[in-house]
């Protein structure tokens, strides 16, 4: 019996998941309380099937989740208590626990699942696992917090300023930050004194509430007169969403696209929103917000890219243009875009495509495409039409050569 034949006689809503994350497995007991068939769920990456948030808001499925962290290293896992979205939309009150499969299990074989995940309805007591969980920082899109399985609700914490405090260290991850930098950014206006007595009570809230909230062991070090976020106490979003950009194009060149495509979509998958998105005018991480942009945008990319070299060309292009509805200046995203499209023969969307993409340059950023873009087009446009003619020529000779005794 292998982890899916488990799931299948569960008595429990049960699936089985694979080294990918992706679901190979979904007894009636999951489409009972999801709402999805087993049609619906295999083949699909459970984090787009489950969309699941800790009851306090934070992501729980993420390219990167914990229990991912945790199946690799053949550890169980458990959320106590979380939110899974139905497939009418609507979120609904659960608890997770697992069973991991080891590579060398007789229930395991080769492309089979590597773990059975149960969903139990709201209220079920579960044992907590035994792992060693760190703090897990999301700073891509909304900021939020989480501790072994449960979320941190850090909005709603009596001092804002232990938050910024916060965000100001993960921006310098593993990098010791002066506390006189750190009172000028969060009392510009405060005398070194008053400052340094203001920051040793925000750092020590900070520290209580982490304790409080789970933690075992201390995650803010103090480096003589800085302070650090130690980059081996925590997992951080935005670091493992640049690794996985950085594997990705490594990846790419060594022809390995497959691999290099699974990597970039992990990338993408964790690039929520901008870094630190709920503070736009926030002039200590503007430039760390671009410089990951800018790595999310070569992300997307590297993604049209690798579907194109397998052929999937709709998927090339509609990746293309989710990029250009983001950064519509981004030309090199539009001559891949027709250029994909030209490829699958639809010159009348290229047509169409430029004509709406040379109208929000014009009207969004008085702007023109460069002359590079429009011999481009233009040639694609000519090829278009010597594929119509040729198509044409040859429908006449085949008619001609039909009416012949």
């Amino acid at each position: 019996m292998h982890a899916i034949d488990l799931v299948r006689f569960s008595s429990e809503a049960a699936i089985a998941i694979d080294e990918k994350m992706n679901i190979v497995g979904w007894n009636s007991g999951a489409e009972g309380l999801l709402g999805y068939t087993p049609g619906e769920a295999t083949g699909r990456h459970c984090g787009d099937v489950l969309q699941a948030v800790y009851s306090s808001g934070e992501p729980l499925c993420s390219a990167s989740c914990q229990g991912m962290s945790c199946f690799m290293r053949g550890e169980p896992w458990s959320v106590q208590s979380c939110r899974l979205r139905h497939k009418n939309g609507e979120m609904m009150s659960a608890a997770i626990s697992t069973l991991v499969m080891p590579a060398e299990s007789e229930y395991r074989s080769d492309g089979d699942a590597m773990v059975v995940v149960f969903l139990h309805e709201a209220g079920l007591a579960l044992k907590e696992p035994l792992v060693s969980t760190p703090l897990r920082i999301y700073t891509l899109g909304h900021f939020c917090l989480s501790v072994a399985g449960e979320g941190l609700a850090a909005d709603k914490w009596k001092r804002r300023k232990a938050v910024d405090l916060l965000k100001c260290l993960v921006t310098h991850l593993g990098r010791p930050l002066h506390r006189e930098r750190l009172i000028e950014y969060l009392w510009p206006d405060a005398d070194m004194t008053s400052g340094w007595e203001r920051l040793k009570v925000v750092i020590s809230f900070l520290r209580k509430q982490l304790r409080d909230g789970g933690l075992r062991e201390e995650v803010v070090e103090t480096v003589d007169k800085s302070y650090l976020l130690r980059r081996d106490a925590v997992w951080v979003d935005a670091d493992t969403f640049e690794k996985l950009a950085f594997e990705g194009r490594e990846l790419e060149k060594e022809g390995r696209i497959t691999e290099a495509l699974t990597r970039f979509d992990n990338a993408r998958r964790l690039y929520r929103g901008d870094f630190l998105e709920g503070d736009p005018y926030a002039d200590w991480w503007a430039e760390e917000r671009e410089r990951l942009l800018e790595i999310h945008l070569e992300v997307m990319g590297g993604l049209a890219r690798c579907h194109a070299e397998q052929g999937d060309l709709l998927e090339a292009a509609q990746i293309c243009r989710i990029a250009l509805f983001r950064e519509p200046c981004r030309e090199s995203f539009f001559q891949s875009l027709i250029g994909y499209l030209a490829r699958l023969g639809r010159y009348d969307l290229v047509e169409a495509q430029f004509q709406k993409w040379q109208h929000v340059l014009a009207e969004e950023f008085g702007l023109e495409p460069t002359p590079e873009t429009l011999r481009l087009y233009q040639e694609l446009l000519g090829n278009g039409e010597k594929a119509l003619s040729g198509a044409s020529l040859k429908g006449d000779a085949d008619h001609a050569a039909g009416s012949l005794p």
